[in-house]
């Protein structure tokens, strides 16, 4: 069994990190059904590939634009850990109206699930921006790697459940009854999951806020400080990363289910090996970015994210694209921890929700932006290999290199007690290939009966 050692923290905390894994379970689970399967539920409306684009951007840019008053908003419900509870049972409800669709004969239906997924998409930012602040005042900074880490191996696990569950249910089903009752019941199981996570989160304790005259300032004061302000450096670098990535990853499961003609259970097994090479690596990358820092592994992982796109569009042999997508999520895991460790580091608890606010803000615009040109670039660039998809794939593989190379190198790491070392002797340490930090037999990937 996955063990994690919580004594060395005060029992208030101790039980909120606790109740946060199990929350984590069955969040994740919702995350992992609307992440993967939102878009083959708007295929299945009978969406275009431009309103799949939409259907991605709208939402994300409507949650970006909602972090302007997300401390207000927080101030409102008087504590994070209420607004959590508040607005991840709303979540739950909405999920609802959303499943209905697949058995409502209503026009314009992918209007109407562009707008709930744009409600849906705002709360979430929201609950995202006050559950980042509550969790970074539980950990101490020498710690989060290492929790987060393991948490998330533990939430990986249940997306792993979810990602088979989902597959196999819609498959079954669609062959026993029809593709409507297969998505409704998928995205009821979703609603269902939220509002276990909505009562889980009664059970975390609140933490007093540190508010000072500084913590209040501008978005526009944000932007101002790019050229002094190390933050606002890095937060451009993964914006400018997410909206590279966004101009393609909304169609890899268009391209998936209408063009190479995947069946659900290749479709989800697919997606299922990058979520267990992202678990497998979690706590690798966890542990190095303890040691070697965040800003290490933001400049390893994004030298090679440009590649897997690029990689896609060269090959669609469902056992190669099994181990492009095993490359995505070991790859990904370490930019996506260290990203949000990162955020915890370089902002003072005082400014921490709203800075948290601002960053998912720009890389929400990012994410809408990518998505929208995408959309449009995926009906009007040139074939390449018989599918304008790939050459879309392999712009959008150039445009995260540009940002490797002019963006990674503006920004440093904030942690005054490192290992220094370079990003290739990182990448072979994390592999275990050339060890420098502890030994990969250290980490708890398996239980411990089952280590040699």
């Amino acid at each position: 069994m996955l063990k994690f050692n919580f004594s060395s923290y005060p029992e208030k905390v101790q039980s909120s990190l606790k109740a946060s894994w199990k929350e984590g379970v069955f969040s994740n689970m919702m995350i992992i059904i609307l992440d993967y399967y939102l878009v083959p539920f708007g295929l299945f409306l009978g969406a275009t590939t431009p309103q799949i684009g939409f259907l991605v951007a709208i939402p994300h840019l409507l949650g970006s634009i909602s972090q302007l008053w997300a401390v207000r908003s927080i101030r409102a419900l008087g504590s994070r850990r209420k607004f959590l509870i508040y607005g991840a049972a709303a979540q739950s409800l909405l999920l609802v109206p959303i499943a209905s669709l697949s058995l409502l004969k209503i026009p314009y239906r992918m209007i109407v699930l562009i707008a709930l997924a744009s409600f849906f998409r705002i709360l979430g930012n929201l609950i995202s921006t006050a559950w980042g602040s509550l969790m970074s005042d539980y950990l101490p900074p020498n710690k989060r790697g290492n929790y987060l880490g393991w948490r998330s191996q533990i939430v990986g696990i249940a997306g792993i459940l979810a990602m088979a569950l989902a597959g196999i249910l819609l498959f079954v089903l669609k062959k026993l009854f029809s593709s409507a009752l297969a998505f409704f019941c998928l995205l009821i199981f979703a609603s269902s999951c939220r509002m276990i996570s909505s009562l889980l989160f009664t059970r975390m304790g609140e933490m007093p806020e540190h508010k000072t005259h500084d913590s209040d300032f501008t978005f526009v004061m944000f932007l101002r400080r790019f050229k002094e302000s190390n933050f606002v450096k890095f937060v451009l670098f993964v914006a400018s990363i997410t909206f590279a990535t966004q101009i393609a990853a909304p169609y890899f499961s268009v391209h998936m289910l209408k063009n190479l003609k995947f069946t659900y259970v290749q479709y989800m097994s697919l997606h299922l090996t990058s979520i267990i090479a992202s678990l497998i690596a979690l706590p690798l990358w966890g542990k190095h970015a303890d040691h070697a820092g965040n800003a290490r592994i933001l400049k390893t992982t994004s030298w090679i994210i440009p590649f897997v796109p690029v990689l896609w569009s060269l090959n669609s042999c469902y056992f190669y694209l099994i181990f492009i997508e095993a490359l995505s999520g070991f790859t990904w895991a370490g930019f996506n921890l260290s990203a949000t460790n990162y955020v915890f580091d370089a902002v003072s608890p005082e400014k921490r929700t709203r800075c948290i606010g601002y960053f998912n803000l720009i890389t929400g615009v990012g994410i809408f932006a990518g998505a929208s040109l995408g959309g449009y670039l995926a009906i009007h660039l040139p074939p390449f290999r018989g599918y304008s998809f790939y050459s879309l794939f392999i712009l959008s593989g150039f445009l995260r290199l540009c940002a490797h190379f002019f963006l990674s190198g503006k920004f440093k790491e904030v942690r005054q007690e490192i290992t220094s070392m370079s990003s290739r002797d990182l990448f072979f340490s994390v592999i275990g290939m050339r060890t420098k930090i502890g030994t990969n037999r250290d980490l708890n990937i398996l239980p411990v009966s089952e280590k040699s």
